[in-house]
């Protein structure tokens, strides 16, 4: 397992940056139950030069638990790039994360994103200036290509290697797929194989603890970034380094902490709590009861109603051995 720049992590296993699920209370969580590595979800370098509330938001973090700091920034103007990695820098970060892989239209109509797939010069640009400007080591994150025919995953870890990227991952899907399909997981082996030397994620269809294993042991990738597989699960990361899942009364004691996490770091009690929704229905997933759960807590406007729906549900219930479909979640905005 490569380091990430000066840093040699305890395992291999990482939090996606995943759009309102990487925010500062569930990075916390993840860190504390094992997870080795949790960037911020993808901040604009728009946002953080026109010190948008929102933005600066999302820089929170706590610098007791999450060592090193990874920060994601999206942008396609490379001397944007560069004034947000200062500000980064400035605000904490210890590591520096480029999204070059969100396909979602709004991202990649301004060059950003998976957009800079078809640029590898100026994508390998960001990371060479942004190195250079603030010293902080630079990771990115790419997919295997634009669309079918233009697959250049090799292109891209080359020209990034050269301009001193700390480490590359790697989600094995176009951008033209979107979450469809599946994640083509030879694209991995492929990086490895030619580019031993650098630093590897693998990321894409990680839906169990075996999962991950089976990623690190026929990819060779350094490290294995989980998605969706940690929505709701933060245990996910105890369990790949040999613990146990958790027990009835520790989900619901998580459940609650995170809520009053999600509370305080929004700041406004009817959005934290209509934001938390998804949460809560992440965490209910394959428990039995879950749908009449959902419905519920859906309804719900006040903390305290949730707080009570939690501690009512989180000990009555036990797993559901017959809820196997996929969760119902937006990928598109969540996994970038």
């Amino acid at each position: 397992m490569l380091p990430i720049g000066p840093y040699t992590l305890p395992n291999p296993y990482i939090l996606a940056p995943m759009a309102g699920v990487s925010e500062r209370p569930y990075r916390v969580i993840a860190f504390r139950m094992g997870a080795a590595l949790c960037p911020t979800e993808l901040v604009s370098a728009q946002g953080l030069m026109r010190a948008n509330a929102r933005t600066l938001r999302y820089l929170r973090f706590d610098p007791e638990v999450e060592r090193p700091y990874s920060l994601q920034i999206f942008g396609g103007d490379v001397e944007a790039m560069v004034q947000a990695a200062i500000l980064g820098k400035a605000h904490g970060a210890q590591l520096l994360d480029i999204n070059m892989g969100c396909p979602v239209k709004k991202v990649t109509k301004n060059g950003a994103g998976s957009a800079l797939l078809c640029e590898p010069h100026r994508a390998a640009a960001l990371v060479r200036e942004m190195t250079r400007a603030t010293g902080l080591p630079v990771t990115a994150k790419i997919r295997s290509g634009w669309d079918a025919k233009s697959r250049n995953y090799l292109q891209m870890a080359e020209v990034l290697q050269e301009a001193g990227v700390a480490a590359l991952a790697l989600h094995p899907r176009t951008r033209d797929q979107g979450y469809a399909g599946s994640a083509d997981w030879s694209c991995i082996r492929d990086i490895k194989r030619h580019f031993p030397t650098l630093p590897l994620i693998g990321n894409g269809d990680v839906r169990s603890v075996a999962d991950a294993h089976r990623m690190r042991e026929t990819t060779g990738c350094d490290y294995v970034m989980v998605g969706r597989a940690a929505l709701g699960n933060p245990w996910i990361f105890r369990e790949l380094t040999g613990g146990e899942g958790p027990s009835p009364e520790e989900r619901r004691d998580t459940v609650l902490a995170h809520l009053a996490a999600h509370l305080e770091f929004v700041g406004d009690p009817v959005g934290a709590v209509r934001s938390f929704r998804k949460h809560l229905a992440w965490y209910a997933h394959g428990l039995r009861g879950a749908a009449t759960f959902r419905a519920e807590v859906n309804a719900l406007e006040s903390a305290e109603a949730v707080e009570d729906a939690v501690r009512r549900f989180f000990v009555s219930t036990e797993a559901d051995p017959t809820t196997l479909e996929e969760q119902d979640v937006d990928y598109r905005a969540a996994l970038g």
